[in-house]
């Protein structure tokens, strides 16, 4: 394999380096393919939608010559952690892997369908567990297809978080607590990576409110949040991207967020959890008003 760099486009002569990107439907996986397309990669998009899947495969040949592979699968289930994660593993050229998929529930955990809970413990949870088994398995495995080439492109994982994962708040419990787990997973690979010697890199993407499907499929009004702290899925993917590229364990897109979670960290205990109390009824009650003049 060749690789030659430049800037931050990788041209191959051979076969381009591999991204693998859940959620890749729309959003933020979406964009992580677009862009990691522009770099020079080819791709292999996880969904459970096959139309979408399929037209963003076609978009990615036609705009930057990429080959885009589809497999259809939900994560929340077991059958479809075990096919994406048997891919994963095999792959040749693996170089990224991106674990983006993910939803949100509204409501008090206690009056939530429990289904819905679980399913999304499975997704962000286990799904990325089985998935980053497989690829750390795949960057190991010594054949010629995956050694690093002098120049070839960093080996690592993404796993999208959130600027949820740094507290919690009522009425999103299990979106807070298993995004903290993904910080915490992600953070602990990276310190025994390190140990080991391995250059696999590790990064945990923790952006605020994006524009996505993500708050539509939730069906939240966007304008109970102010628009200075809404973020396009471009600016996030570039910002991932970029401390990528430096090597950057958590990545926080926007000084605002930033600043929110040194904030956060500052703020003791017992006041943190009064004040996300305080802020998350108040927040109900707006978004209950906005519903009752629509």
């Amino acid at each position: 394999m060749c690789l030659r760099r430049e800037g931050r486009w990788w041209t191959n002569v051979d076969k381009r380096p591999l991204a693998v990107i859940t959620g890749a439907s729309s959003g933020i996986g979406a964009e992580f393919a677009r862009q990691l397309a522009a770099r020079g990669y080819d791709l292999l998009l996880i969904a459970r939608r096959q139309d979408r899947l399929q037209e963003l495969a076609a978009e990615l040949q036609k705009s930057h010559a990429a080959a885009a592979e589809i497999l259809v699968a939900d994560l929340a289930g077991e059958e479809g952690r075990a096919r994406a994660a048997e891919r994963v593993a095999n792959a040749a050229n693996l170089a990224l892997l991106v674990n983006n998929a993910g939803f949100g529930t509204h409501g008090a955990f206690a009056d939530a369908d429990l289904a819905s809970q679980e399913q999304m413990h499975q997704l962000h949870i286990l799904a990325i567990l089985d998935l980053t088994h497989a690829a750390l398995g795949n960057f190991k495995r010594p054949n010629l297809k995956t050694q690093r080439a002098a120049g070839a492109p960093d080996r690592g994982i993404i796993n999208v978080s959130s600027i949820a994962a740094f507290e919690q708040a009522p009425f999103n419990v299990s979106y807070c607590a298993t995004k903290a787990w993904i910080n915490s997973f992600t953070k602990g690979l990276s310190m025994e990576l390190a140990a080991t010697g391995s250059p696999v890199k590790m990064q945990a993407l923790c952006p605020g409110f994006t524009y996505s499907e993500f708050h539509d499929v939730l069906k939240t009004d966007r304008r109970i949040i102010p628009k200075t702290l809404w973020l396009s899925a471009q600016f996030v993917v570039a910002e991932s991207l970029r401390g990528y590229d430096r090597g950057t364990l958590f990545v926080i897109p926007d000084w605002r967020y930033r600043w929110l979670t040194r904030l956060i960290r500052m703020t003791p205990g017992t006041l943190m959890r009064s004040l996300s109390s305080h802020y998350a009824r108040k927040r109900r009650e707006r978004a209950q008003a906005f519903a009752a003049k629509t």
